[in-house]
């Protein structure tokens, strides 16, 4: 069937921010669409209003607009751009639930706009849940026995009927949001009340607890000629329950029969050709009852999913270039697989390999969460792992997730018997968490059986043998040692899927030693590629894992090439602006005429795409495994260097190791690296440079703690060193604090000293990011000023470019102690610093030789993409050999918002402090900071109110820098509401302001008025150590209903500023390359 000849220019819709249930999938699906459509001659017009993503560089689309994604600003620039048609089905659930605002709102039919991918009906009856029951009973599919609530009394009324425990979820959200499992009556009450309130439509499905039950997933495909396939099956080792991106999973289906496989394949089919999605890619999910194989539907998303990144990664079969393709018109059969360019998408893909994707979780920033898994998603990212076996796929896994001691599943520390008797380890196996998993393990290693462990978690018995027989391998292992090991031992130990360091805790030597006997006795990794066919057909992308058997099939050329080390799998604190800045990377040394080379675990990323590199690796990021595949790259005889400063802290963590083991890594130094962040010996330079530093020490020991605090004074910022997104960092007021804080949080760098630095209360943050060459020509990419004030952590403050209330002499300042410090470290590359002004003085707080999460807002509000300017920077040319001498300008004002998970942490504070706690970040553009201040607020979910009421209680420090703002707000028609002291405070200075009583001072209270919709804006600035426990209700409940709830004096000031911008100024969106072009005539 030839392409559609009445699309001609298409609006595609993005994700928005990463966030948990939705994260960098959509980046790498949304690019390879976007990369589709521009081949076939099409013009494409993006919304975004993510800037860390690949998707929104200008190269990417012919015009990109970095905007909220509401309704309102997607009519403007479909009024403006006049698309034909719209693909909603790479964005996630956002683009899918925005493609509906837009029909209803009657946006589509006013411009004559068509969907294309998923049809609005398609999209109605996949994610309406009685549609969809409605759907599948008119094919015979069974579900879970289920009905819908609008109310508490129609909810109770449903269990009443279908008992408990029961599922909750919530209509029309993302990743599973205020969905819960209630196994009481009080339970059922908190669970409805909050799914009610989260559904965009108010609505919710109570079902029929299938819990225990074995869980499946299809990704499958359709085309406009009814040709189908299956492109890959998905097996949840956690059993129905737990969230499928909170479970362990494996591709292919292992513990199906073929009986059993045909019966979901056929289902299927049906499914989607019921629901009516005519072209593209779905996922159906499906449970299972392992006593009777009773199969039920649970729910399909009719658009690219999670799970749409994981199969084509698994597979290779790149699923949104696919969907893109078939949305015009094309149908599989005429569509050539890239990797063997001889059969066509037609042909389902194949697999001779067991792939194993591994959630990561990041409950150590919120300590009150409740880590009890469920039908809420919580992980922030995954890693995946390829091996022959499953137990190779599932170790390889387990180990790319870089949690240190914590991925210890043999011989885990302090669970003897004596520790941990059988009844507590009962409880943690019966009760899913993210330990769950070691918990297995410890109960096999206790000797319980197979069937006493099922018994517990539900598990199917068959993964609980393979990992039995981990642990009777292990303990082989254990008994020999390693100086009597045979080869066969040893070979069978890595064929499992042990790496050097899990054998390092299992046989108590050092893992160099492991490495070692490898090498003596030539047990080393070969390379498989995956090619979607089981090597039927050749493969002609070198798109590799390793494993130990006879044949290698890398190939690797004697070409001069670079190998980047990505930044693994996304955690809070290094996350998608990384891998943004390691693509970049790539794409620069290509154009330099290097060969690349990725190595990476995450599945969700653009850096793991077949065709992002020449040769991509998916392999843990190891000292082991980084430097098997430098080795093999090697053996061609080609010049190989590696990369470490854009993947974030993960390949820095290896920097020295490498260059001791003869790599060579290209850009700043290992030893600068380190220079910097040695506190010693990056104070020492500060010293010599005469730059001001805050008073600072090193401690190893509450003692030495002490010592350091009576010499510089509280209060302290303490923190471990070589650590990223703020990990364990804490404002300590007292010496009581600062004893906790040595004997419980060192856990998280044991390695090295804790760093305490004199906390610079009230100062002003900057953050600043620039490039330098090896001549110590220094280019600055931009200083950003942090609209909150010093104390919250730099990811987690907005900023803005360019500054808007620093002075200037203090912004030549900075500049200044910029360009002295990278030529001192010597940096070739990117290098990041983070200042402070307090009381006149410019402090620095720290210098970072590498790319920072900063990186690619800069780059979009500049238009020069600073990672790619510093990898050419490393192949040798010079900052004037690109025509950069001067510092970057912007044409506009350029705002990053965080956004942050809270809602799915009902338990915690949404107070914000040194530890970095946002999943994402979003971007807003205008001419005024006000505008762009609004805009950036509106894209990361706060909406801000025209008029209404405003909630103030700030501590007695912040009365009287509070007064202007609620004098403005007075002014702009608000009405002011406040607890006793803040309304006595502004009563005595001439404002009318209401008072209502605090939580515990009487009813109504604020959480009343909150409850019952009365405020439209909360104004809550906890700063000083009693502030950080107050009004932890009412930010709770302000979350939870979306009311803006602002925790900062500065930011206060900037919500005002943005309110009044929208009362004045007109809604303008502008495209990224219209900021750029303005720029260039400048």
């Amino acid at each position: 069937m030839p392409r559609r000849t009445d699309i001609k220019r298409v609006l595609v819709i993005g994700s928005g921010p990463i966030v948990i249930g939705q994260a960098c999938e959509f980046d790498y699906s949304g690019t390879q669409a976007c990369k589709a459509l521009r081949a076939e001659g099409l013009e494409v017009v993006l919304v975004n209003s993510n800037p860390a993503t690949i998707m929104t560089d200008p190269e990417v689309s012919d015009r990109t607009y970095v905007e909220p994604l509401t309704w309102e600003v997607v009519r403007a620039i479909i009024e403006k751009e006049r698309p034909d048609s719209l693909l909603p089905t790479v964005g996630g659930q956002t683009a899918l639930n925005l493609a509906i605002d837009l029909d209803k709102h009657g946006v589509l039919k006013e411009f004559n706009v068509t969907l294309i991918g998923a049809s609005i009906e398609a999209i109605n009856v996949a994610e309406d849940r009685l549609k969809f029951r409605e759907a599948m009973e008119s094919i015979g599919i069974d579900m879970p026995a289920s009905e819908y609530a609008t109310s508490l009394d129609e909810a109770l009324d449903i269990v009443g009927r279908l008992g408990f425990p029961a599922i909750i979820r919530p209509s029309f959200t993302l990743g599973g949001v205020g969905a819960g499992i209630a196994y009481n009556i009080e339970e059922f009450h908190e669970v409805v009340a909050r799914g009610i309130e989260l559904s965009p439509v108010h609505e919710i499905l109570i079902e029929e607890s299938v819990i225990g039950w074995k869980e499946f997933e299809l990704e499958v495909m359709r085309d406009a000629a009814d040709n189908f396939v299956v492109v890959c099956s998905i097996e949840n080792i956690d059993p129905m329950g737990v969230h499928t991106g909170d479970s362990i999973t494996v591709a292919p289906a292992l513990t199906l029969t073929d009986k059993e496989y045909q019966r979901m394949r056929d289902a299927a089919r049906r499914i989607i050709r019921r629901v009516g999605v005519e072209t593209g890619g779905s996922n159906i999910q499906f449970a299972v009852d392992p006593t009777d194989g009773r199969m039920v539907a649970i729910e399909m998303n009719p658009r690219v999913s999670r799970s749409s990144a994981l199969a084509s990664k698994a597979t290779g079969f790149p699923i949104a270039k696919i969907a893109a393709k078939l949305a015009l018109g094309y149908r599989l059969d005429e569509i050539q697989n890239d990797i063997t360019r001889v059969t066509p998408a037609s042909f389902e893909p194949t697999i001779d390999y067991v792939v194993v994707k591994v959630p990561r979780w990041t409950f150590e920033k919120f300590p009150q969460a409740d880590r009890t898994l469920m039908t809420q998603m919580k992980s922030v990212g995954e890693a995946m792992a390829i091996g022959r076996t499953f137990k190779e796929a599932f170790l390889k896994g387990i180990r790319s997730l870089e949690i240190g001691s914590d991925a210890r599943l043999f011989g885990q520390p302090g669970t003897s018997p004596e520790d941990e008797d059988d009844t507590t380890l009962k409880r943690q196996l019966v009760v899913p968490t993210d330990r769950r998993m070691f918990a297995v393990f410890r109960a096999l290693e206790r000797g319980w059986s197979v069937e006493r462990v099922h018994e517990a978690t539900r598990i199917d018995r068959w993964f609980l043998a393979q990992f039995s027989e981990l642990v009777d391998l292990q303990r082989s292992a254990n008994v020999v040692g390693l100086r009597e090991m045979s080869r066969e031992l040893l070979l069978e130990l890595k064929r499992a899927g042990f790496g050097s360091a899990e054998l390092s805790g299992v046989l108590g030597v050092e893992e160099g030693l492991i490495r070692t006997r490898c090498e003596e006795t030539t047990v080393q990794p070969v390379y498989k590629r995956i090619d979607t066919c089981a090597a039927e057909f050749e493969s002609f992308t070198p798109y590799l894992y390793g494993t130990y058997e006879q044949e290698c099939e890398s190939e690797p050329n004697d070409r001069r090439k670079v190998v980047i080390l990505g930044s693994g799998p996304n955690r809070i604190g290094q996350g998608i602006e990384f891998d943004y800045c390691c693509c970049h990377a790539a794409f620069a040394f290509k154009d330099e005429g290097l060969e690349t080379v990725m190595v990476n675990c995450n599945p969700e990323t653009v850096s793991t795409d077949y065709d992002s590199v020449d040769r991509l690796y998916f392999e843990p990021l190891t000292l082991e495994d980084v430097l098997a595949v430098i080795e093999k790259e090697r053996s061609a005889g080609g010049e190989v260097a590696c990369i470490v400063q854009f993947g974030g802290q993960t390949p820095l963590k290896l920097a020295l190791s490498l260059q001791e083991a003869g790599v060579t890594i290209l850009g700043t130094s290992p030893d600068s690296i380190d220079h910097a962040e040695d506190r010693k010996r990056f104070s020492a330079l500060l010293w010599e440079l005469g730059i001001p530093q805050a008073p600072s020490g090193l401690a190893t020991s509450r003692e030495e703690a002490r010592e350091v605090a009576t010499t510089i004074g509280y209060p302290l910022v303490v923190r471990p060193s070589y650590v990223l997104g703020g990990r364990a960092m804490a404002i300590v007021y007292d010496s009581g604090a600062l004893d906790r804080y040595m004997a419980e949080a060192v856990d998280a760098s044991p390695e090295h000293p804790v760093l305490i630095d004199k906390f610079l209360e009230d100062a002003f943050e900057l953050d600043v990011d620039a490039v330098a060459d090896a001549t110590g020509a220094v280019v600055i990419g931009g200083v950003m000023e942090h609209i909150e004030e010093a104390g919250i952590h730099s990811g987690d403050s907005s900023c803005v470019v360019p500054p808007y209330l620093v002075e200037e002499r203090h912004l030549a300042t900075i500049r200044d102690y910029m360009r002295r410090v990278a030529r001192a470290l010597k940096v070739v590359g990117l290098v990041n610093g983070q200042f402070a002004i307090k009381d006149d003085t410019v402090y620095v707080i720290e210098i970072n030789p590498r790319a920072s999460r900063t990186v690619p807002y800069l780059s979009k509000a500049t238009g020069v993409p600073l990672a790619k300017v510093a990898a050419r920077v490393m192949t040798g040319k010079t900052l004037a050999d690109l025509d950069l001498v001067d510092d970057l300008k912007v044409s506009g004002v350029f705002v990053k918002a965080p956004v942050f998970p809270f809602v799915r942490f009902p338990g915690v504070d949404t107070i914000l402090g040194p530890e970095m706690k946002s999943t994402g970040e979003v971007m807003g553009g205008a001419d005024t900071f006000g505008s762009a201040y609004a805009k950036a607020q509106l894209a990361a979910g706060n909406r801000l109110p025209n008029t209404g009421t405003a909630f103030i209680s700030v501590n007695n420090d912040d009365k009287a820098n509070v007064l202007p703002v609620a004098r403005d707000l007075a002014e702009l028609g608000f009405s002011l509401l406040g607890t006793s002291g803040t309304a006595a405070y502004l009563q005595a200075h001439g404002l009318d302001v209401e008072l209502v009583f605090k939580v515990n001072e009487g009813r109504p209270h604020i959480g009343d008025r909150l409850k019952n919709r009365e405020i439209d804006l909360v104004i809550n600035t906890p700063l000083g150590r009693e502030s950080f426990f107050d009004d932890r209700t009412l930010r709770h409940i302000a979350t939870i209903l979306g009311i803006p709830c602002v925790t900062t004096l500065t930011g206060a000031a900037a919500t005002v500023s943005a309110i009044r911008a929208m009362r004045d100024e007109a809604l303008d969106v502008r495209p990224l390359q219209d900021y750029h072009a303005t720029l260039a005539r400048t």
